[in-house]
């Protein structure tokens, strides 16, 4: 576990029952915050709850909510500040994807990805800072973006969109909400292994031209994603707002 420390932080962590969300709730509860997660599952939310609560005996609270609702954003956003008086931290996580070429791309799956990755982040978010505002002491919001929203990924027409408006998003919230102590970065993995990153790249021929791309010569894991989040949300980054973080190898740098 790393050492930076986020003791007495409220955080909000979206997506958080299975892969990267899941590690980010465990880091952060390592690291001393007090939680929300959010999930559309309950029984799985309070399973991780209980996990989290038995081995650091920190606070956490859940919130069953489909961010894919047209409400679920406000309606999230409201839980998680009533839940422990504010928010100091936001980490909006949650994601999908159907990988598909740009010229097969399927209409439903498509508004499906936005609905997702762009709309209900980018509305969550701005509902979170506007308490963050309110509230008067700062904040730090954090977008679990992709690299593919910095490169081109082949069959990932939507993916690439969505994420790519996210990242441009967060920018608008750092520039708009930095002179009321808010800070707004995006993190920007290559491939992590997953359950979904090993479905969509657990094929060799698949990985392979990816690998090839990536200097370091291989995929990352949830926890090297995790401790980046964790630096944005400490007092350590405390002067880092309104960049996008690559956690990519070097992927992105061409």
């Amino acid at each position: 576990m790393t050492t930076i420390r986020v003791d007495g932080k409220r955080a909000l962590i979206t997506g958080a029952t299975k892969g990267i969300g899941a590690d980010i709730a465990r880091v952060f509860a390592a690291a001393g915050a007090t939680l929300i997660l959010s999930g559309r599952d309950e029984s799985e939310l309070a399973a991780m709850r209980d996990s989290l609560i038995d081995e650091f005996g920190v606070e956490i609270d859940t919130a069953a909510v489909d961010l894919a609702e047209t409400d679920g954003p406000d309606r999230l956003a409201g839980i998680a500040v009533a839940a422990f008086g504010g928010l100091d931290v936001l980490v909006n996580n949650a994601g999908i994807s159907h990988p598909q070429p740009a010229i097969d791309t399927d209409p439903e799956l498509f508004d499906a990805t936005i609905a997702v990755n762009l709309r209900a982040p980018s509305l969550l978010a701005a509902a979170v800072g506007k308490s963050m505002v309110e509230q008067g002491t700062g904040g730090s919001i954090i977008t679990v973006a992709s690299a593919a929203a910095l490169a081109p990924l082949p069959d990932h027409y939507a993916y690439c969109a969505s994420k790519a408006g996210l990242v441009m998003a967060t920018k608008v919230l750092a520039r708009e909400l930095g002179a009321h102590g808010i800070r707004a970065n995006s993190v920007c993995p290559t491939v992590v292994l997953t359950e979904m990153g090993q479905r969509v790249w657990g094929e060799e021929s698949k990985a392979a031209p990816m690998l090839a791309r990536i200097p370091l010569g291989r995929f990352a894991v949830p926890r090297e994603v995790s401790d980046t989040v964790l630096w944005l949300a400490s007092d350590a980054a405390s002067m880092i707002s309104g960049v996008d973080v690559p956690v990519d190898g070097g992927y992105t740098m061409g």
